[in-house]
């Protein structure tokens, strides 16, 4: 008995962590025959949960919505609640809890009943939140849209507006979302482009139909989140940079936010910061907004815009030319008495 309840709780794990699957794969998963598989389906039907089942070598079982509820230890007021809840988190984006939101979210919604889900529905469109925002705030039903096209491994089409408000149409294979304290960002193969892309989910107006089905790739790079930090803070930028703060890893990744730069460990007192904008004197304010102190590793020309920043800041505050300043210039025009004294 305690083997029988053990596997029904494993099927229903696996139909909810994915929209279809074939009995000869559930067979496999779970260790048992076809036969068995039917049998367990039967069970968890008795129990309330509304299993679908198409037949045909294309066919499987689905895990669908019912007329109630299922057995979820949840009455009609806590389910609301939850999914709210739910909500409510996944579109403040607030870091290590708004991914695990969405999953959690796509997993109630898959078998909310339709009269929850207009409840649900009039609670957020009717209650203004007074906390904290995202910068880029995401309509929670896009994002459980993207994580149910992730998870199904189901082609996504959509119209995404660039930075300058230009849109275009776009056929993804989908990925990963990945979450920032301020921002959501969709990792997905570009059919078109034949590349990897990141897409701010914000920026995604899904357009379906969507489909068909496809065979995951491997994934661009081993740690998604630094790949999607790279991106969004270095790579997609005409300037780039590479400084050393000063100050230990641990402490710097408590100012520079992922889409400031990508933090590597130089020893316990500085570490590396890899980091863009559109030019470098965009770059110079960049870093000194931080408010950490650092040393420019690369490029070179990024000292000289440093020098002029200071200078000008100098001259803003009536203190005219600094002393650092007039060696500067001493060195390059070879006039050694301005250096001394």
């Amino acid at each position: 008995m305690l083997e029988t309840s053990a596997r029904l709780l494993r099927l229903l794990s696996l139909l909810q962590a994915h929209r279809e699957w074939s009995g000869a794969d559930l067979a496999d998963r779970l260790g048992v025959t076809p036969r068995t598989v039917r049998r367990d389906v039967d069970r968890l039907r008795e129990l309330g949960y509304p299993v679908n089942a198409s037949p045909g070598t294309g066919g499987g079982y689905q895990l669908g919505v019912g007329a109630q509820l299922p057995p979820l230890l949840l009455d009609d007021e806590e389910a609301v609640a939850v999914a709210v809840g739910l909500r409510a988190a996944a579109g403040q984006g607030v870091e290590g809890i708004g991914e695990t939101s969405v999953r959690a979210l796509a997993k109630l919604e898959q078998v909310l009943p339709h009269r929850l889900r207009r409840q649900v529905g009039a609670l957020n469109a009717f209650t203004v939140p007074m906390m904290r925002s995202p910068r880029s705030p995401v309509d929670a039903s896009v994002l459980v849209e993207l994580a149910h096209a992730c998870r199904d491994s189901e082609r996504l089409r959509f119209e995404y507006r660039d930075h300058a408000g230009a849109t275009t149409r776009r056929t993804v294979e989908p990925h990963r979302l990945v979450c920032t304290e301020h921002r959501w960002y969709l990792v997905a193969w570009d059919v078109d482009r034949a590349d990897w892309r990141t897409f701010r989910a914000d920026r995604i107006t899904p357009r379906p139909p969507h489909g068909p089905r496809f065979s995951p790739r491997p994934a661009p790079a081993e740690d998604l989140a630094a790949y999607v930090s790279a991106g969004v803070s270095t790579r997609t930028y005409a300037a780039q940079a590479i400084v050393r703060l000063k100050l230990p890893m641990a402490e710097a990744a408590q100012v520079v936010g992922p889409s400031d730069g990508v933090l590597e460990p130089i020893d316990d007192r500085s570490c590396l910061l890899r980091t863009g904008a559109a030019s470098l004197e965009v770059l110079v304010i960049h870093v000194l907004l931080m408010g950490v102190d650092f040393e420019v590793i690369e490029p070179a020309e990024l000292t000289e815009y440093i020098r002029r920043a200071r200078d000008r800041f100098s001259r803003a505050l009536g203190e005219g030319p600094s002393v650092d300043a007039e060696v500067d210039r001493a060195v390059a025009t070879g006039d050694g008495s301005a250096a001394r004294p």
